[in-house]
């Protein structure tokens, strides 16, 4: 089973993998970008901040996306693999970015993907006084000094698109306990 942790920065996502990691300890546990050697390359340069073109940010994630798929996901389907990040955040970033319709991202994951959708997608919602308090508690990277309202519009744009896309998903309050919100899942996943 495949399963995108999904959701903006500071949202809670890093916390919960690591919780099921602990009590599932066959569970593969990846992350886009950097989830594989070129990952790391391409993270460097996205989140870094060094690209003025928005296209060519969207691409350098298809192409990561691609890499992981071959790498990471397609060698591991018949195991339980959870991604921090996926294509969602990818459909997210680039339409808060680029002007690129819905279903031609829709489109260019797919064949990023071969076609693989994820199976299930756990989305974390956060709001404005939550993200602020936890980003003024760390070091910002390129994307997150695009500023918090940029941050609440690529969650909008991840929100409105998971409800078009034909894959089950859960919706977590990041505001919630992480006792609280690691229950839900566990009640969700049924590992």
């Amino acid at each position: 089973m495949y399963i995108l942790f999904e959701g903006i920065d500071t949202c809670g996502k890093s916390t919960q993998i690591g919780l099921l990691s602990q009590k599932y300890p066959d569970i593969i546990s990846t992350y886009e970008p950097g989830g594989t050697a070129f990952g790391k390359n391409a993270r460097d340069i996205l989140l870094g901040s060094t690209l003025n073109s928005k296209r060519a940010e969207l691409l350098l994630f298809l192409a990561d996306r691609a890499e992981h798929f071959v790498e990471v996901i397609k060698p591991n389907a018949d195991k339980t693999i959870i991604s921090d990040r996926g294509f969602l955040s990818g459909i997210g970033y680039a339409l808060a970015n680029t002007g690129v319709e819905f279903d031609e991202l829709v489109h260019l994951n797919r064949f990023a993907l071969e076609g693989h959708f994820p199976d299930k997608i756990i989305i974390f919602n956060i709001d404005m006084k939550t993200l602020k308090e936890r980003t003024s508690a760390k070091s910002l990277d390129g994307i997150e000094l695009r500023g918090l309202e940029y941050l609440i519009s690529v969650q909008a744009h991840m929100q409105e698109s998971l409800k078009k896309l034909d894959i089950d998903y859960l919706e977590v309050d990041a505001t919630d306990s992480i006792e609280h919100i690691h229950q839900k899942i566990l009640s969700y996943l049924e590992l």
